[in-house]
């Protein structure tokens, strides 16, 4: 695990495998993130054609909370067939939901959780199902009963680990999950854990009742404490920063969570940047590229929209085996894995669209599909997977916490919008000689200017200019052509000139 640390602005942490770039997490300080927050809200409108209702939790945008996310203890309990407290890891069905208007009102304060950031126009994302995590365990306020993890399989380390936790009787009125990380973890481990969320929740419950709404009761640890947290185990032998003051905050929160692995804390010192030392410099800015290359010859090609991602898989110039099936069968087994990996390092969320190379063997679509399950398996994000369709094409869906590395890195271009496309100079001058002729025939403009880039004006003043000229004498006007280097193809200041010198108007 490599930390990097850019003056206070940015924290870069990598996760390598075999000197091979698997997870990459940027948090900038310009952009904090509210994921994992616990607010005191107001609700601001209630929308019953959403079922849902906007809550001003006080970061000057509001969060969008839907009648699923709504736990039992705020819905009326005359509108419910079931009027206990729900389990954990098992939400009351939609079907069982009384409609949000009679629920919830107006002005009315409720305590939310933000799960995932707002992306474009849309507001956070909230939930009353509050959760906490801690080293071991998570604390789920209002729930009843206790879980483990989905990602724990095997049936005896399950029992053994819920025998443990209703050993240590947890209070009635909260629910607990134990994580992956407890799953080799002693009795007194999960103990002080519980103990430390139980402690951490009755000063939230102070705070819910002491302070006015819209208000913060709970902060998310920082980028770096949630990784170290969420992440850290046996399996990760190093890790190295940059920086002395975030290395002797992983100690110290080592010392309390794995005192035995706070020496695997190793602080980099070399004149040559950490990132640069492991060549990874180059492997972040290939990750925002369009083509990704696989080592045989295929390629991937990836295209996001906000809510879709497609993922295109070519065969190039690979034409080891002689047989067509063969060769999209190998491609195909290569481009799963490499499909998953970019996912996580891209951070890619919403419907993904995967379209491997057409293959005619049930078997090969089969072992395309399980090796594509088992890549994301490791996923920490929730993923669902179809079955593979007859024309090679999986679907999945895959959870969306916070905007893509994409979106967070880069901006849409000011000249095409994003598109990726400007009008070529030829069709911009076309549209300008239209705006001409529409507007030199009005009798209350007697003069027009044109800025536009130095390409069209080029255009214009060699390829239209005979027109031009004729133009001007016909209508007696003048018309002035001026090319500007800090404008795009597609941009265009259109000026009408009165006979008195003044601006005017004009239309297109």
């Amino acid at each position: 695990m490599l930390v990097n640390i850019v003056e206070e602005e940015e924290c870069r942490i990598a996760l390598m495998e075999n000197n091979k770039l698997e997870e990459l997490y940027i948090e900038r300080a310009s952009e904090i993130s509210h994921v994992g927050n616990i607010y005191k809200g107001l609700i601001t409108n209630v929308e019953p054609s959403i079922q849902a209702c906007f809550v001003d939790f006080g970061i000057g945008k509001n969060g969008f909370l839907h009648i699923s996310d709504v736990q039992s203890s705020y819905l009326e309990q005359k509108n419910l067939k079931n009027s206990h407290k729900e389990r954990v890891g098992r939400k009351r069905p939609r079907c069982e939901r009384p409609p949000i208007q009679d629920c919830l009102r107006r002005g009315q304060e409720v305590i939310v959780q933000v799960i995932k950031e707002g992306i474009g126009t849309k507001g956070p994302t909230l939930t009353t199902y509050l959760s906490i995590p801690g080293r071991y365990l998570v604390l789920m306020p209002g729930m009843n009963r206790t879980g483990v993890s989905r990602k724990i399989e095997d049936d005896d380390s399950r029992a053994r680990l819920r025998e443990i936790l209703n050993q240590l009787k947890p209070p009635k009125d909260m629910g607990f999950i134990i994580r992956t990380a407890g799953l080799d973890r002693s009795k007194r481990d999960i103990q002080q854990d519980l103990n430390y969320l139980d402690r951490l929740w009755k000063v939230v419950s102070k705070r819910i009742k002491n302070e006015p709404a819209p208000t913060e009761l709970y902060q998310e640890s920082d980028l770096v404490t949630r990784t170290v947290r969420d992440i850290f185990n046996s399996s990760v032998e190093r890790i190295i920063c940059d920086s002395e003051p975030t290395c002797r905050k992983m100690r110290d929160f080592l010392h309390i969570a794995m005192p035995r692995s706070r020496s695997r804390v190793t602080l980099y010192d070399d004149k040559v940047p950490l990132f640069t030392k492991y060549d990874l410099e180059r492997e972040i800015e290939r990750i925002q590229a369009r083509h990704v290359p696989l080592k045989i010859g295929g390629s991937l090609i990836i295209d996001s929209t906000e809510a879709l991602v497609a993922i295109d898989v070519n065969s190039g110039k690979y034409r080891v085996h002689e047989n067509a099936e063969d060769t999209a069968y190998k491609i195909n087994m290569e481009a799963a894995p490499e499909i998953a990996r970019q996912l996580r390092l891209r951070d890619l969320g919403g419907v993904i669209i995967i379209d491997f190379i057409d293959m005619l063997t049930e078997k090969h679509r089969k072992d395309v599909e399980r090796a594509l399950r088992l890549a994301v398996g490791s996923d920490r994000a929730r993923t669902k997977i179809l079955r593979i369709s007859q024309f090679g094409i999986i679907e999945m869906t895959r959870q969306r916490v916070r905007p893509s590395l994409k979106s967070s890195t880069y901006m849409d271009c000011p000249h095409c919008g994003g598109s990726g496309l400007i009008k070529t100079p030829e069709s911009m001058s076309i549209e300008i000689m239209r705006r001409i002729q529409f507007n030199i025939e009005k009798k209350t403009i007697a003069a027009i200017e044109i800025e536009v880039s130095p390409q069209v004006a080029a255009f214009l003043q060699n390829k239209k200019r005979t027109t031009i000229h004729e133009l001007e004498q016909e209508h007696k006007k003048t018309i002035s052509i001026t090319g500007n280097y800090s404008f795009g193809n597609d941009q265009i200041n259109f000026n009408a000139i009165n006979p008195r010198g003044s601006s005017v108007s004009c239309e297109f």
